[in-house]
């Protein structure tokens, strides 16, 4: 079955761009498009697609709401790629707390934007390391917001599970983690597994907003 992809922007160009670079992909079938958040939202519950790939800012909805209400949609199993800009602010983090599974640049390469759909969509997140800590270590001071009750739940995990947590809060992928630690790779991937399904959380993109939130990594300080 080919990846199910729903694109979500008010730029029609944009969109149209997309579409055709995905058209080439046997893999992959764009299924739809929207111009807002709101009508992003009805699609994706009358889709079900596998991806979408969300704009941040547009009219009606923005794409953090409409990420929150696509991934809280119990009946769905969508994953969430938001597009961002090298201008990106505090709404990327925000997108990343509320269940996108990552996020992309708009500039990036033809090839870069298939592979990422097709990461998304095997259940993986996408969060290039050096993008992720430039914004996080950005914004994370500016967005207070409500306790979160899963933060208590870092005192379940292990220690070379909590070691792992925080490496992927820097931004490592797990081969990275791997050679850090010396553990095979495999093994990496069960921790991280682990600490997610004890934490409650969907994937290693909300493992790094809530690591950074409870002060489990701080910005711009350096890895232990």
């Amino acid at each position: 079955m080919p990846i199910r992809v729903l694109l979500v922007d008010d730029q029609e160009l944009v969109r149209t761009g997309f579409r055709m670079i995905l058209a080439d992909e046997p893999d992959i079938e764009v299924v739809g498009e929207a111009p807002d958040g709101r009508a992003g939202v009805d699609q994706a519950r009358r889709l079900q697609p596998d991806v979408v790939v969300m704009d941040i800012r547009m009219p009606v909805m923005d794409g953090v709401e409409a990420t929150r209400r696509i991934v809280e949609d119990t009946e769905s199993t969508t994953r969430v790629l938001v597009l961002t800009t090298f201008d990106a602010d505090e709404t990327v983090v925000q997108a990343l707390r509320v269940g996108a599974s990552g996020f992309l640049l708009k500039d990036v390469p033809p090839a870069g934007f298939v592979e990422a759909i097709r990461i998304v969509a095997a259940g993986d997140a996408l969060l290039a390391p050096s993008v992720t800590r430039q914004l996080l270590d950005r914004f994370r001071d500016r967005l207070p917001g409500p306790a979160d009750p899963r933060e208590d739940r870092f005192r379940e995990l292990t220690e070379r599970e909590l070691e792992v947590v925080k490496l992927v809060a820097r931004g490592l992928s797990n081969r990275e983690i791997a050679e850090r630690l010396v553990l095979a790779e495999p093994t990496v991937k069960t921790h991280v597994s682990h600490a997610l399904l004890k934490l409650e959380l969907r994937d290693r993109a909300q493992a790094v907003a809530l690591a950074y939130e409870a002060g489990l990594v701080r910005p711009g300080a350096p890895d232990d």
